[in-house]
């Protein structure tokens, strides 16, 4: 079953997409990303990829 993320189709915060940027720069992998910010992986692929990051694919 997969993980429930209570955040659902909210907007994105200022604060939550430059935590995305830090995470992302570091090197961290999607999934613990995703765990961080308490979004699924989908959705902050997607936004990373509206920002130009590029994120580590590890698992």
């Amino acid at each position: 079953m997969a993980e429930k993320f209570e955040r659902h189709r909210q907007p994105w915060r200022q604060d939550e997409i430059q935590k995305l940027h830090t995470l992302a720069k570091k090197g961290m992998a999607l999934k613990a990303i995703a765990k961080a910010l308490t979004r699924s992986e989908e959705l902050v692929k997607e936004r990373a990829k509206l920002d130009g990051l590029s994120i580590a694919k590890l698992h």
